[in-house]
């Protein structure tokens, strides 16, 4: 039952993207999307069912033309990629991909040969856990990008419509994230892995001019880098110890699998951006929204952090982990500090990403169980968070015209149900009672009891996350002047995605409790034979802050009905016509402005990523070569 689930979840998504690639007419679109996607999320909910199960369900799956057809994919992506390489003329794509090609071909007809997988996919309360987060989410996306892509080539005229090649690309991406979640063998990992990569390339580049193609190629070498690594453990792991399976692989001795694990992680902070590899990730800000949101926050980069988080107990205790953890900890300061200076809500989200996955890395590299509980329960928290500010920015540039946070001033007022959406969003990032602001606690109180010296970069790092999200809400509920009230951007179909995303950031804090019970805690109960748990008490503040808290935005929902706009004082003779107007002492008309600090003195964007990209590159060869120690 439960592998013919998983069978499902993979291959019932590269149908939809071959109907969809198909398809030229847009009013087919929501015909095909909407019902696809609706069924894709009760197929996951699906899942949930085995949450209640003790251990770890193995499927052999073994299948005669599986391998070869796996081997003749991997063939096919590297010779496309070779043809987009040479047509760019890109001389480090093409190095990578020939070099992986060659190390797989090698392995395949040497010993790969006599390679024996007993349990090609798995399914665990961690692999449910992140499946539930790639189809829900995913889908929810999925139907929001139908109307949003409609309006943003209504704007973009300059823009190539290619929507069919767009959304089959997103059908496929969700059918390789089911299959890295859910497959055991680690060859069939790679390849999920190799595919989410070709997806994230070609939708960064979707719009076609220069910047984005030229993102898009910085994103493909930093991800195939990753990719190399990835190829050389699995290959490295079975030339020595015959074992080419996840659950296998975690029960051998640490020493004889620690090199492997170091090429993984690395593998694992290449997609999920951690410094030196950054700038990637906020290149890809480039694409349409529901790319950034699906791709770059919500899902593709989770893979990454999914990897390491596995490996969590293996790192537990060594040296590897400990600088594991301090690339995560240096990335989740740095970028925090980084986004102090940014005015663009775009990469604010982007920076405030690799932060939060900086988080999660370090929870990998610590390794101790209350780490573990914190860093899966963050994956959840910020995809939700994270995924409703990204398509709410989206709706805000499409009917405004702009990103940036000044040119926000007035949003409750202007368009008063997104901007109740925003501060429920950015109360899930970082207010309590909400989940990431508990997860934080919980990683703090696990860092200070293996390594307090690392508990600097989180309390630091967190100063400077309360600070520029509050400077970001404040903008949000700032009335300068009188608005009219216009959403008409959004459709039915975004506001139903909108409304479930936001009511998600709230229930999963109220239902914190049974969400860690029934995932969380078990599946760290596996893999540490002990159990970690907020405590019944915690729960009962947590449920009445939360109460308290979401009395906050709720009562934004008429704002714009309700509120009178008068002069304020200005230090001087009001020009009377409700402007942000007055005289001076010259009789010179003076404008009255309000705008955030951004010190970008202090929290250069250039100065900070060059100081963390040299410490993020001393940390990650320290990594693979302790690894080899």
């Amino acid at each position: 039952m439960m592998l013919s689930l998983i069978v499902f979840l993979i291959a019932f998504p590269l149908i939809i993207a071959l109907i969809l690639g198909a398809v030229r007419k847009s009013s087919i679109y929501p015909v095909v999307i909407y019902p696809a996607s609706v069924i894709l999320m009760i197929a996951s909910l699906g899942l949930i069912w085995h949450g209640a199960k003790a251990k770890a369900s193995l499927f052999p799956a073994h299948t005669n033309w599986v391998e070869p057809t796996i081997l003749i994919i991997e063939i096919l992506i590297a010779v496309y990629l070779l043809l987009l390489a040479f047509k760019r003329k890109d001389m480090v794509v093409t190095g990578f991909v020939l070099v992986q090609t060659a190390l797989l071909l090698a392995f395949h007809y040497g010993p790969g040969k006599e390679m024996h997988v007993a349990a090609n996919l798995f399914m665990d309360q961690f692999s449910v856990l992140m499946g539930l987060i790639v189809g829900v989410i995913g889908g929810l996306i999925a139907v929001y990008a139908v109307g949003y892509m409609q309006d943003f080539h209504h704007h973009h005229h300059e823009v190539k419509d290619n929507r069919p090649q767009f959304f089959s690309l997103i059908f496929v991406f969700l059918s390789a994230m089911f299959g890295f979640c859910f497959s055991n063998n680690l060859f069939w990992m790679f390849l999920f892995w190799e595919i989410t990569t070709v997806c994230s390339f070609l939708l960064i580049r979707y719009k076609q001019d220069e910047q984005s193609i030229a993102n898009a190629f910085w994103a493909l070498r930093w991800n195939l880098l990753g990719g190399l690594a990835f190829l050389v453990g699995i290959i490295f792991l079975y030339l020595n110890t015959h074992v080419a399976e996840m659950d296998k692989m975690l029960l051998l001795p640490k020493m004889l699998i620690l090199l492997p694990v170091s090429l993984l992680c690395f593998a694992g902070m290449t997609k999920s951006a951690q410094l030196p590899f950054s700038s990637w990730l906020v290149g890809a800000m480039v694409a349409p929204t529901p790319v950034s949101a699906l791709l770059h926050s919500s899902t593709m980069v989770k893979a990454g952090v999914y990897l390491v988080l596995r490996f969590a107990s293996v790192l537990e205790g060594t040296t590897v982990g400990l600088l594991v953890a301090m690339v995560g900890g240096v990335t989740f300061l740095v970028a925090s500090f980084i986004c102090i200076s940014q005015n663009d809500a775009k990469k604010v989200l982007a920076y405030s990403t690799i932060a939060n996955l900086g988080l999660v890395i370090l929870c990998a590299g610590i390794g101790s169980p209350e780490a573990v509980w914190a860093g899966m329960l963050l994956i959840v928290f910020h995809a939700i968070s994270k995924g409703l500010l990204f398509l709410c920015v989206g709706s805000v540039e499409n009917q405004t015209g702009s990103r940036q946070i000044e040119d926000m001033s007035g949003l409750v007022v202007r368009m008063p149900k997104v901007a109740v959406m925003i501060m429920i969003g950015i109360a899930g990032m970082f207010l309590a009672p909400f989940g990431m602001l508990i997860s934080k606690w919980v990683v703090l109180r696990a860092v200070i009891l293996v390594n307090p010296l690392i508990s600097f970069l989180l309390i630091f790092g967190s100063a400077a996350t309360l600070f520029f999200w509050v400077k970001w809400l404040g903008k949000v509920i700032m009335v300068e002047r009188e608005y009219k009230t216009n959403e008409s951007t959004v459709v039915k179909a975004q506001w139903l995605v909108l409304g479930s995303l936001a009511a998600m950031t709230i229930l999963i804090c109220a239902f914190f409790a049974p969400v860690a019970g029934f995932l969380v805690e078990p599946y760290i109960a596996n893999i540490y034979h002990q159990v970690v748990s907020l405590g019944s008490g915690n729960m009962i503040i947590v449920a009445i802050m939360l109460t308290m808290v979401c009395m906050f935005p709720l009562t934004f929902l008429d704002y714009g009905k309700g509120v009178k706009v008068v002069d304020a004082y200005l230090g001087g003779a009001n020009t009377g016509n409700k402007s942000m107007q007055f005289l001076g002492s010259l009789r010179d008309v003076k404008d009255m402005d309000m705008k955030n600090y951004y010190l970008q003195d202090y929290f250069s964007e250039a100065r900070l990523m060059r100081l963390g990209v040299l410490v993020g590159i001393l940390f990650v060869i320290a990594v693979v070569l302790i690894g080899a120690i």
